[in-house]
């Protein structure tokens, strides 16, 4: 553990999900080819298509609806619309392969367990003080074991825009009623979560799931509270 600037004492702690609590990346190249070869299976239009077709169709998405890009969910839905729409299908029918195929993806997403760590960490703390999950993506928390752990889950969409947004955290400060001063964020990303968390007014603690943590090695200039060497140092801090 590196402590950068002084902690103010703890009263609840809000987490990033992907990359923090688990390495997300191989995650979501499973669930793609676990929808590549559902859409194969059941609707043949899109045995020809490729991972190039679908994310010309998420820039088209974009283009015609940026703020789209918080809202990961409707992005992919939308994408998914735009492709079936594309290859043929009829306006209905496209809406309903769309979310047909969002939800399987969704569940694939999600169909992961965490370590048995992470779970007595989650529980030790969460009966310690309040824990809210703040995500940009939209993992199932309730599929993956860890909704119990948390008070309350925000996800990034329209209405909350993904970090370093202020949004969320935000929201997660007027739920808790506690100062910000008084809210450690424990996450990956040294823009989207220790900048937004810090320019929020947030404590935070860095901490990446899925590589090797060097401030030299990371493309942001900010500096958290506290970098951790593994995520069960959070005990020491409470």
């Amino acid at each position: 553990m590196i402590f950068y600037k002084k902690l103010k004492k703890v009263k609840a702690i809000t987490f990033d999900l992907d990359d923090t609590l688990y390495n997300n990346y191989p995650i979501i190249v499973k669930a793609n080819h676990a929808l590549f070869a559902w859409l194969e299976k059941h609707y043949p239009e899109t045995k020809n298509t490729d991972e190039y077709f679908w994310k010309t169709h998420q820039l088209n998405v974009l283009r015609s609806k940026p703020m789209l890009k918080h809202d990961m969910g409707q992005l992919r839905y939308s994408t998914m619309h735009s492709g079936f729409i594309h290859l043929g299908l009829l306006p209905e029918a496209a809406k309903e392969a769309a979310q047909h195929s969002f939800e399987y993806f969704y569940f694939q997403r999600s169909n992961f367990s965490l370590s048995k760590n992470i779970h007595s960490l989650l529980a030790a703390l969460s009966v310690k003080l309040p824990l809210v999950a703040i995500t940009n993506g939209n993992v199932n928390l309730e599929q993956i074991g860890i909704a119990p752990y948390f008070s309350k889950t925000l996800k990034a969409s329209l209405t909350l825009p993904m970090k370093p947004n202020s949004a969320m955290f935000e929201a997660s400060k007027q739920f808790l009623k506690l100062p910000e001063s008084n809210i450690l964020h424990v996450g990956d990303d040294l823009h989207k979560d220790v900048w937004g968390a810090l320019k929020s007014g947030y404590q935070t603690a860095w901490y990446a799931e899925n590589r090797t943590m060097a401030l030299v090695n990371e493309h942001a200039t900010t500096i958290p509270h506290v970098q951790l060497d593994k995520l069960e140092e959070l005990l020491l801090l409470i």
